[in-house]
């Protein structure tokens, strides 16, 4: 039988183990996002189409909260998070049509 410091050490070690795995999937999806939005910025420039969409992003912040809320993850953290990733795309956006 394993003391409860050995035990707590294990299970530690297993939650680090499928945090260091979420961190990779987060990262990889996050270059996945970004080489399509990465394409739409390129496609807006080709046809003169503006960097923003304010409609479509107020409609993927709500999305985004609703899904937030069924995830039990703080709504306002990911609302933060989302407008953070549109920021950087509209930027994205705007270097292309230069």
């Amino acid at each position: 039988m394993t003391d409860p410091v050995t035990r707590a050490q294990e299970v530690l070690k297993d939650h680090r183990e499928s945090i260091d795995r979420l961190d990779a999937i987060l990262v990889y999806t996050l270059g996945e996002r970004f080489k399509h939005t990465q394409a739409v910025g390129k496609l807006k420039a080709q046809h003169d189409l503006p960097a923003s969409d304010p409609a479509r992003e107020e409609k993927q912040i709500a999305r985004l909260e609703d899904l937030a809320n069924r995830a039990d993850l703080d709504p306002a953290f990911a609302k933060d998070f989302l407008n953070f990733i549109i920021q950087e795309v509209i930027q994205h956006h705007k270097k292309h049509q230069e």
